[in-house]
């Protein structure tokens, strides 16, 4: 069932909207990241996937340094239009920690800052993942 249908992304006020991508293969959720309207538009044209970095506030290529790349099989949008989801053939690992997925730790516990308790929370985490790469050696 092929249908065509018209929706407009429901960017937040900063025009980001967050992007999932998942490995086209396996299923596994490899990061989040967020995208401005010119990632997106660079991801469609070029079949890489391209975010937008909010701590260095600027537009970046996956693997642009790394040689990470993904390889973009499907962009897909949820039914609110308020996330993407980038269906990737990964090269390497996603994480730039050396992961193959920034996905790597799983929380066993957690417990709230008495100092700021809305806000601050801290997990007791496993690592449950093998590194994949090595990244003093690749962002040396």
């Amino acid at each position: 069932m092929n249908e065509s249908s018209e929706v407009t992304f429901a960017f937040d006020d900063a025009e980001l909207l967050p992007a999932i991508a998942q490995d086209a293969d396996t299923g596994d959720v490899l990061m989040l990241a967020y995208v401005s309207p010119e990632a997106v538009e660079k991801t469609i044209e070029t079949g890489f996937a391209h975010y937008y970095s909010r701590s260095r506030d600027e537009l970046w290529k996956k693997g642009g340094t790394s040689g990470h790349v993904q390889r973009i099989e499907e962009v897909r949008v949820d039914c609110d239009a308020d996330t993407l989801l980038y269906r990737v053939e990964q090269e390497g690992g996603a994480c730039h920690v050396g992961y193959e997925s920034c996905f790597y730790r799983t929380v066993e516990s957690v417990r709230r800052d008495e100092e700021s308790p809305e806000t601050a929370v801290t997990a007791e985490t496993e690592i449950v993942s093998e590194p994949v790469f090595d990244p003093d050696e690749t962002y040396e």
